[in-house]
């Protein structure tokens, strides 16, 4: 079969190297005790994908097959799902644990890993067989498209902790959601609607923006202002004139701009820091009592509540592109998408074309 990964090449300075992609042929995987066989019809990329391309990451492997997020039809004849359509959780080692992944659990202490390019979990969606525990498989949403399903995994899963386990938005909440136009960004705020919350935004972007109000957002304002949090306080209703949650992928100084529009004791939930590594926090939201709450991924559990969430409300993952087929140089116009800020959802890769078997897995 046909693979994806990074080529190997001479050490270079982290984020100023840049790893090629390679087409490999290795293969076709055998299921092991307890897993499946997956054919891939569908995957998708994270800006983790960007980040172990410029060496950012840790445990980037070149030679793995690359990406957490996928969606095909299981073809091992022994399995539970046989012939069902399916999407993998792109972790594993993280049963259910609401703290953060168990310690001794199924991946062994510091077990916790995610598909796709790393020496930790040693296979990846981005290629077009792939055996998987039967434990991280779930049926798909049948309202899904196999490029929605493909691009709903980690996206969905980092979400859905961030709005749900950790902000615990509820209905009538105003919740800010810092530069629209990611995956997660766009997944944490059609979680939040479908929870009852008003949601505002900010982007770089006023196409952004707009297209954040036609998903359910109330509102925005571009963060390239000086003040946007002045602007974000003037849209704000009168009967309930802060804000209650900040679901944050950005980082920077999101903390001290809006600490004097947030209610005491809001929650502040940090799932990335794409603007740098570093969020201060300042003495005023100690003063507030202000909940800083980092996020990462999800549980199992978390993620089998959020695909359940998602066939319930039939919500869809927004998309930006797709490209069809393994090819390195269609590929490349994907991470450049990424790199340059130019999409508007996820960017999703066909790998497969195989409607009969779609169709079967939809049974």
């Amino acid at each position: 079969m046909k693979a994806i990964v990074l080529q190997p090449i001479a050490p270079g300075k982290p984020g100023e190297i840049f790893y090629p992609l390679q087409t490999i042929t290795t293969p076709t995987p055998t299921a092991g005790p307890g897993e499946a066989v997956v054919r891939i019809v569908a995957a998708s990329l994270n800006h983790r994908d960007l980040f172990q391309r410029r060496g950012l990451y840790p445990g980037t492997a070149p030679s793995i097959p690359l990406l957490a997020d996928g969606y095909g039809v299981v073809v091992t004849p022994t399995s539970k799902f046989y012939q069902k359509a399916v999407i993998i959780n792109p972790a594993r080692g993280w049963a259910s644990d609401p703290r953060g992944p168990e310690i001794g659990g199924s991946g062994g202490a510091g077990g916790f890993a995610i598909l796709g390019g790393t020496k930790h979990y040693r296979s990846g969606t981005l290629q077009e067989f792939v055996a998987i525990s039967e434990e991280e498989l779930v049926k798909a949403p049948g309202h899904l498209s196999p490029e929605e399903a493909a691009a709903l995994p980690l996206c969905g899963l980092t979400a859905w902790r961030a709005v749900a386990s950790k902000a615990q938005v509820a209905a009538g909440e105003n919740v800010l959601i810092p530069g629209i136009g990611g995956g997660v960004a766009l997944m944490a705020l059609l979680f939040a609607v479908k929870r009852g919350a008003k949601v505002w935004v900010t982007s770089s972007s006023k196409e952004k923006i707009e297209k954040a109000v036609a998903l359910g957002a109330e509102g925005g304002v571009l963060y390239t202002g000086a003040a946007w949090e002045k602007e974000l306080a003037a849209l704000l209703p009168k009967d309930r004139p802060w804000l209650d949650a900040v679901v944050d992928g950005a980082g920077g100084d999101v903390v001290n701009k809006v600490t004097r529009i947030m209610r005491d004791g809001g929650r502040v939930v940090s799932y990335g820091m794409t603007l740098g590594p570093k969020m201060p926090f300042t003495m005023g939201a100690v003063l507030k009592n202000l909940e800083l709450l980092g996020s990462t991924m999800g549980s199992r559990q978390e993620f089998f509540e959020m695909v359940e969430f998602v066939a319930e409300k039939r919500l869809r993952p927004v998309i930006s592109r797709v490209v069809k087929g393994l090819d390195e140089q269609q590929l490349e116009s994907l991470w450049e998408d990424m790199e340059k800020g130019r999409q508007f959802g996820k960017l999703v890769i066909r790998v497969a074309e195989d409607a009969e078997a779609e169709e079967r897995g939809r049974l």
